[in-house]
């Protein structure tokens, strides 16, 4: 069955296509505002609100982590104007409260990680490119595509709520051990705030179920002819990936915050035992276990950071090939090792818990299979690198950031053979070591990603270019930057000062940081202030920057650059173009590029 037929069958909300196109596709131009741009079903559309909404959470999150910073590089100083922007309960003379202090910590990595690298990464790229890139006209169901988005709108609302709840938001930490986040009584940021904040996760976790089958399904049945999936970009491979993770691992996590839920509001015992109050006195919980919630956790968590990593993967292996000139090296090696990638992700999480008594055998295979990952991250490496290898290189603003991701994922990557080593984690666990690695790793580094689609592919969302010069203004800083900010943190680890904690003026073995602390605090608001100048940047140019004018500026092989320059609503005017090759046939018998929708020659190699 064609694409076009599999899509006139398809459910109700997907578009339907046949011999009268042209009339459909004319409809989609009478739209109105509300269903064009607010409950939009155009995947084009979902894909640039996830977008928007994952950089207003950036916003919010990036000054979160500039407050405790504040914090942490002057814990002695006063600082009286913060009072009247942000109140009482934030600050008292001058200075960041405690509370205050772990509710911004909790709150910051939550949305970092769930609402900004996950929603907003995957959420926009995949939409935005699967159809354009297999050749279909939407997603497999677009309403439920639309649904998605609103669910993560629901769950952004109920998450920013529990901001302004009078105990403040939940100050448990990102990873929500029980069991202060399964005591209302443990803190005040364990009461309301904490609610809000599990609702928020359950909308969330939906939000992502929704968007994953879409994804999967649109890319196993919605390809054009002569798509094979030996012929997608290593993009598609890798949002597949990413959303099988997804579906996998997400329903999970749910699984363990509905019983968080059942022992925070009806009296269960899934996680607490033993539990002693002071001023309360003992609650009479017996017979959970807190490591349960742990392990239910981090089953997500692991996955979790392979979720945000993977479509930075792929979008950066397409833009380096293109902005190279030459074929991405290994094809079949780099899909492999998305591959190998997504089954190791699954089976390492307890290298998170070695601290927890795990029994050291058991510790054991977890440290040999944490090490074994790192084989299919060292091929995507070395490709990567052999791509750029006598390269013809045009350092693009997206290619820079492409670069610079490479950069990140080798030196974050690194510490974390030493993290996978359990006889080392035990002194290095919970110290700064690990804020430094996984936010250089994980955090920068998929930002990088993020930041190399958005530069590569904003003419093709908004018919218009980013301004380069504030483009390479915007990738100096914030690489520079982000060494400076997080590559420190490794010393400080190493010589045991813990994370999490509100000051250290008063440790006499961690004084010796304190100026270091000021540096990496100056520099992280330095580094978020440029990203200001992105977003100026980024919001300007969709009305004044420099116009578009050829359908394909890049000279790329990919489907979405046959598409209009603005493409409508069902991204082709006629028929959706027919592939005869895979995506990177760059440099090829005195071609400079041979899109894919190029017939094969017969004295050419069939791919």
């Amino acid at each position: 069955m064609s694409n076009e037929a599999v899509l006139h069958t398809n459910v109700e909300g997907a578009i339907t296509h046949d011999e009268h196109h042209d009339e459909h596709h004319e409809h989609h131009h009478h739209e109105t505002f509300i269903t064009k741009y607010v409950f939009s079903q155009d995947h084009k559309m979902i894909a640039k609100q996830f977008l928007i909404t994952g950089m207003v959470w950036a916003v919010l999150g990036g000054l979160m982590s500039v407050l405790f910073r504040l914090q942490l590089g002057y814990p002695d100083s006063h600082f009286p104007f913060l009072e009247n922007i942000l109140g009482k309960w934030w600050v008292q003379n001058g200075q960041i409260t405690a509370q205050a202090y772990y509710a911004l910590v909790t709150t910051h990595g939550t949305v970092l990680v769930f609402f900004v690298l996950t929603a907003g990464l995957s959420g926009t790229f995949a939409n935005f490119l699967i159809p354009l890139q297999v050749g279909a006209r939407d997603m497999a169901s677009p309403f439920l595509n639309m649904l998605s988005y609103w669910f993560f709108f629901s769950a952004s609302v109920v998450m920013l709520s529990s901001i302004f709840v009078e105990t403040g938001p939940f100050s448990g930490g990102w990873t929500a051990y029980p069991p202060l986040s399964a005591l209302k009584d443990a803190s005040p940021g364990s009461g309301t705030g904490m609610d809000l904040w599990l609702i928020a996760m359950a909308l969330f976790v939906v939000s992502s179920l929704l968007g994953g089958l879409n994804y999967i399904v649109t890319i196993l049945n919605l390809r054009t002819k002569g798509m094979s999936m030996t012929r997608l970009p290593l993009t598609i491979w890798s949002l597949f990936f990413t959303a099988v993770l997804g579906v996998l691992s997400f329903p999970v996590l749910l699984s363990g915050f509905i019983l968080l839920i059942f022992d925070r509001n009806f009296g269960t015992s899934f996680y607490l035992s033993d539990i002693y109050i002071s001023g309360v006195g003992a609650l009479p919980n017996e017979g959970g276990n807190a490591i349960l919630f742990q392990h239910l956790f981090w089953f997500l968590g692991h996955p979790e950071v392979y979720i945000i990593l993977l479509p930075a993967m792929g979008m950066v292996s397409e833009i380096l090939s293109v902005n190279s000139r030459k074929p991405i090296f290994g094809y079949m090696a780099m899909v492999g090792s998305l591959f190998a990638i997504a089954i190791l992700a699954f089976l390492v999480w307890a290298h998170h818990m070695f601290v927890t008594g795990l029994n050291p055998f058991l510790g054991s295979i977890f440290v040999l299979l944490t090490l074994l990952i790192a084989v299919p991250s060292a091929i995507k490496v070395f490709n990567w690198l052999t791509t750029l290898w006598r390269g013809n290189i045009r350092f693009t603003p997206a290619m820079m950031f492409a670069i610079g991701f490479v950069s990140l994922f080798i030196s974050g990557g690194l510490t974390g053979i030493w993290l996978g080593n359990s006889a080392l984690d035990i002194h290095l666990h919970d110290t700064m070591f690990i804020v430094a690695h996984f936010h250089i790793v994980m955090g920068v580094a998929s930002m990088f990603g993020m930041f190399a689609g958005i530069y590569h592919w904003y003419p093709k969302m908004y018919g218009r270019y980013l301004n380069n010069t504030l483009g390479y203004i915007h990738f100096w800083i914030t690489m520079v930057g982000a060494y400076l900010i997080f590559w420190p943190m490794h010393y400080e680890g190493l010589a045991g000062m813990p994370r999490r904690y509100y000051s250290y003026s008063a440790w006499e073995s961690f004084k010796q940081f304190g100026g270091l602390n000021q540096f990496i605090s100056t520099v992280a608001m330095i580094v978020f202030s440029v990203q200001i100048l992105f977003l100026l940047n980024f919001f300007y140019s969709i009305w004044k920057g420099r116009k578009v004018t050829t359908q394909n500026p890049y000279g790329s092989n990919t489907l979405e650059w046959t598409a209009p320059i603005r493409p409508g609503h069902g991204n082709w005017p006629g028929e959706i173009p027919e592939v005869h090759r895979w995506a990177y046939d760059y440099a090829k018998d005195g071609r400079e590029f041979i899109p894919q929708t190029t017939p094969v020659d017969p004295n050419e190699a069939n791919h």
